[in-house]
């Protein structure tokens, strides 16, 4: 029975995701040509805050870092919607609607944009330092457009969306698949599923830009814990359980006996 719930539950949230495909898909190949043609002075900006000169190495090369740079600004300017359908798609077999789905919706995109915007101010001119730090006379930096495109889209997406953690923990303690004991004990596979995954989202390999990833994802992780903690989400959970549990052992007579004694009175 269980098992067949969690189908039930899968086969609801492809469904619901499949109704908006279509949506995203338009919405985000007309907003990415809209930002191509602005996408000159967006590499502009990222040139000047990381204070780098940028060569190319091949003829596509500088069209390509343009599409590359368009489709990352029309997935940030998108993400709310792609928020609103992912939660919408997730909490349908779970009925998280209403002002549940807006806060869950709404606290995602603002722990994704404050991932983003920490990495641009923060973490991002800190590890592009470092890393080049390392030039010497005999070796100095060239950096081919393409790489540097990818390395700062994909490393600032990385952090916004490891930002959203903690909303993803509140969720699952919602729904009932992880309590906050589960959390609290298995802090040590935390530690090294962070690492694991620091590892294959910073677009380097180095330990440095591991820890700067891995480090605020851990503080998160604890914040999630915090937050399931002061909501008080697994004590609602455990007392709706128990009002459940005695409306189930109410036998049908007993029921019946109620009713016909309501009727005699």
């Amino acid at each position: 029975m269980q098992q067949y719930k969690k189908y039930n539950n899968l086969v609801i949230f492809l469904s619901e995701l499949r109704k908006s495909i279509r949506l995203l898909g338009i919405s985000l190949m007309l907003v990415t040509v809209a930002i191509f043609f602005l996408s000159t002075g967006l590499i502009t900006v990222f040139q000047e805050h990381l204070r780098e000169k940028l060569y190319f190495f091949s003829v596509a090369g500088p069209f390509l870092a343009h599409v590359k740079v368009a489709f990352f600004g029309a997935v940030y300017a998108l993400m709310p919607l792609l928020m609103y359908v992912l939660w919408k798609a997730m909490g349908k077999p779970f009925a998280v609607t209403g002002r549940k789905l807006f806060w869950f919706v709404f606290a995602t995109c603002f722990l994704f944009y404050s991932g983003t915007l920490f990495c641009y101010f923060v973490t991002l001119p800190y590890g592009v330092e470092f890393l080049l730090s390392f030039q010497s006379e005999s070796m100095k930096a060239v950096i081919s457009i393409g790489r540097f495109v990818s390395f700062v889209t994909v490393f600032i997406l990385a952090f916004g969306v490891i930002f959203e953690l903690p909303v993803f923990m509140v969720f699952s303690a919602q729904v009932g698949l992880f309590s906050r004991q589960v959390f609290e004990k298995n802090r040590r596979f935390a530690v090294l599923g962070i690492a694991i995954l620091a590892a294959l989202l910073t677009p380097t390999p180095d330990v440095v830009n591991m820890a700067l990833m891995g480090g605020p994802l851990y503080l998160l992780y604890e914040a999630g814990i915090l937050v399931i903690r002061l909501l008080r989400i697994d004590e609602k959970r455990a007392a709706a359980k128990t009002e459940e549990k005695k409306q189930e052992d109410v036998k049908p007579e007993d029921i019946a006996t109620l009713q016909d004694d309501g009727i005699n009175d």
